[in-house]
């Protein structure tokens, strides 16, 4: 249920304190499949579950982020985000993306990680 989660790329950083969050009660649905990306997320506190229909894709904690591969593809959402607890996240916009891959080509390798490692885990579990 967890083999999305990236417990060792830590994008904590972004989320350090005064940067603007969005907070979200249990149970409330951050986006849906289907829905147009305007920005990811990175979770400052709380649990996110990604969803596809009634599938539970990942469970994602505190400094994972979501919502990245419609952000890069331009494409609607592939999945549902749900705050499986009480969460505080930091959104990214896309212009805030850009910026971050142009200035910090890291953020960028450690985002292609991510979904590298999730496409790894989708062909597993279909495979």
């Amino acid at each position: 249920m967890d083999e999305f989660a990236m417990d060792d790329i830590d994008f904590g950083l972004l989320a350090r304190d005064g940067i603007a969050t969005r907070a979200e009660k249990e149970g409330t649905l951050i986006f849906q499949e289907g829905d147009k990306a305007d920005g990811l997320f990175i979770i400052k506190s709380g649990k996110v579950g990604i969803r596809l229909g009634n599938r539970t894709l990942a469970e994602l904690a505190v400094n994972s982020i979501f919502g990245e591969m419609a952000l890069i593809d331009d494409a609607p959402r592939s999945a549902t985000a749900v705050a499986l607890t009480d969460v505080e996240l930091v959104p990214v916009s896309e212009k805030q993306f850009l910026f971050l891959v142009s200035q910090t080509p890291f953020f960028a390798l450690k985002v292609m990680r991510v979904l590298a490692r999730r496409l790894r885990a989708t062909n597993k579990s279909f495979g």
